[in-house]
């Protein structure tokens, strides 16, 4: 019988440990809900002028993930074609979250320019840490698993898109900034995000919306400091829609425009008047 109490309480308390981390990443969906679809077109800077190279979706669907409930995130971008021999651009993002907005699974198949690179995270929150086996393979073909524990939440760049558009604004000023780990397929990352106010930005739908501009920074170990990444327009509304993306890239400049959104889970009340 004491074998017994000992052997559950030390049950108990490993799963109060695998809770630990895990609980530090959950956060309340107040965004969006299974069946939302964004469609947006993109742009390049090429030689001081923009020029549309594409189209882009990011669709979220109720799905399950090794056996429990979960949203299933794509985002996915593809070149027109024509412009090819400038600029192309095709990524592949599917991240697997909890209906806690817990991070379980990322990958991203990215060709941009002439390079072609696949990335995966595994998430697992046993022994009361954030353990993740991540994944690179580049355009020679090699690639390898490499592990990380860490005891407090990491997050992959989807993910963190996903989870942001839940944050609650309230009490935001110019100036507010979130910390994040951030993992991708050669490693983790510290970055975090910045709040720079609001702005009225137009859509490719030809609306105008009431955004607020939040911008994401992550730390680049070869010039040994922080570098913009990205800036995201999200409407003022509960929905927190990205309206547009701007994003810098080693090779240059391109943007997003939203041109269309159905499956909302809440009205879309930012439209400027």
């Amino acid at each position: 019988m004491k074998r017994f109490k000992n052997w559950l309480l030390t049950t108990m308390a490993l799963c109060f440990m695998a809770a630990g981390t895990q609980a530090q990443c959950t956060l309340e969906n107040t965004a969006f809900k299974s069946g939302e679809y964004l469609s947006y077109n993109l742009y390049f800077n090429w030689k001081f002028v923009w020029v549309k190279v594409g189209s882009a979706a990011l669709s979220t669907v109720s799905s399950y993930y090794k056996g429990q409930n979960a949203f299933k995130c794509s985002l996915q971008t593809k070149g027109n074609g024509k412009l090819d021999k400038f600029f192309v651009m095709r990524d592949t993002l599917l991240s697997y979250i909890s209906n806690q907005m817990v991070p379980l699974y990322f990958r991203k198949g990215a060709t941009e320019g002439k390079h072609y690179t696949v990335d995966e995270v595994v998430y697992d929150y046993s022994g009361g840490k954030c353990n993740l086996r991540m994944y690179r393979k580049k355009d020679t073909g090699q690639g390898k698993w490499i592990s990380d524990s860490r005891p407090e939440c990491i997050v992959d760049m989807l993910n963190l898109f996903i989870k942001a558009r839940s944050y609650d604004n309230s009490g935001w000023k110019p100036g507010w900034k979130q910390n994040v780990q951030v993992a991708d397929g050669d490693g983790i990352n510290p970055g975090y995000l910045e709040y720079k106010g609001k702005e009225t930005v137009k859509g490719d739908n030809d609306v105008k919306y009431n955004c607020l501009k939040l911008s994401y920074y992550e730390y680049k170990k070869s010039k040994k400091k922080y570098k913009e990444l990205a800036v995201f327009y999200v409407t003022d509304d509960a929905n927190h829609i990205p309206v547009r993306i701007d994003f810098n890239l080693n090779f240059g400049s391109a943007k997003a425009y939203v041109t269309g959104m159905r499956g909302t889970r809440s009205p879309v009340t930012a439209k400027a008047k």
